[in-house]
């Protein structure tokens, strides 16, 4: 068997319809909703199956959506016999590899995520930020744009995505110069997303404290296979440095381009996105080439890496 990694998708992938697929082809996936739902005594399952957008468009239920979505997917190749050798998430999408790597059971990563979720509205209604995509500069020409707008207030490079695609974040009137910066330095697009907040970002430093609480006594154990996190793009094993370092990722920047470069460099032959939408697999191509990414949003899309990976 190739030797293969995860990849675990965060906000952005979401989208009505998420996980119905999944659930449709195994009872264990459908079984994976159903104690969502159990759980958190909201019917997750008909918001994702069902939507609409909107009703799915709030950090506290985007969260734990896409954790479900990912880990009833994720029961479909373990069905299967397919293994991950290293698994790693983009922002939120690390509690679902760390569900992935045996770090921790279903419930307790969910519990975590809609903390999360709730913590990161609370943080973003409190002190309104705002993000936006920098289409077509490098990160370092991103990283010296937001220096210079700081000045207006505080922005920084929040995601760095793959080589010609960083998103920043920061208060609103940053944000917008950084973005005029970038354009006039010769940006090819300037996006302003639909966010609630500034994530990763220092606004959001309120989340990571009431996020700290609950990791603090949230039962995670060593992972099982490779996990490499965002903030520091290294291999953690340790429960104590797994917890800090998802205090860290709120604020810290998702150094993506590393970690695809940190898996390519493990002896990584596939990547599979794990989960809801493609995003990670756009990225996949743009930042390692020459290794495969397959995706599993849709019946067709599973049967299809189901094949390639047998």
């Amino acid at each position: 068997m190739k030797k293969i990694a995860f990849l675990f998708p965060g906000q952005g992938s979401q989208g009505t319809g998420m996980g119905r697929d999944a659930a449709s082809m195994s009872t264990r996936a459908a079984g994976i909703f159903g104690e969502a739902d159990a759980t958190l005594a909201i019917s997750l399952s008909k918001l994702c199956f069902e939507g609409p957008d909107d009703a799915l468009r709030p950090t506290d239920i985007t969260q734990p959506a896409l954790y479900t979505a990912s880990a009833a997917t994720l029961a479909i190749l373990r069905e299967a016999g397919i293994t991950a050798s290293a698994v790693a998430g983009h922002s939120l999408g690390e509690y679902s590899a760390l569900y992935a790597a045996g770090a921790f059971e279903f419930a307790t990563g969910l519990k975590l995520v809609r903390a999360r979720g709730i913590a990161m509205a609370e943080a973003g209604a409190a002190q309104p930020g705002a993000m936006a995509a920098i289409l077509g500069l490098d990160g370092a020409q991103v990283v010296e744009i937001c220096t210079a707008a700081s000045g207006h207030g505080i922005v920084v490079a929040a995601n760095f995505n793959d080589p010609g695609q960083t998103v920043i974040s920061g208060s609103p009137a940053a944000v917008d110069a950084a973005c005029a910066a970038a354009k006039a330095a010769g940006a090819k697009r300037a996006l302003v997303l639909p966010v609630s907040g500034a994530f990763h970002s220092p606004i959001v430093a309120p989340a990571g404290e009431k996020m700290a609480a609950a990791l603090a006594t949230a039962e995670i154990a060593a992972p099982q296979v490779l996990f490499i996190n965002n903030a520091d793009v290294d291999a953690l094993s340790s429960p104590n440095a797994i917890r800090d370092s998802l205090v860290r990722q709120i604020t810290s920047p998702v150094r993506w381009v590393e970690t695809m470069s940190r898996l390519a460099s493990e002896g990584i032959e596939a990547f599979v996105e794990v989960g809801s939408g493609k995003v990670l697999s756009g990225l996949a191509r743009r930042c390692c080439k020459d290794i495969p990414c397959h995706t599993t949003e849709s019946t067709a899309a599973i049967e299809e890496t189901l094949k390639a990976l047998a």
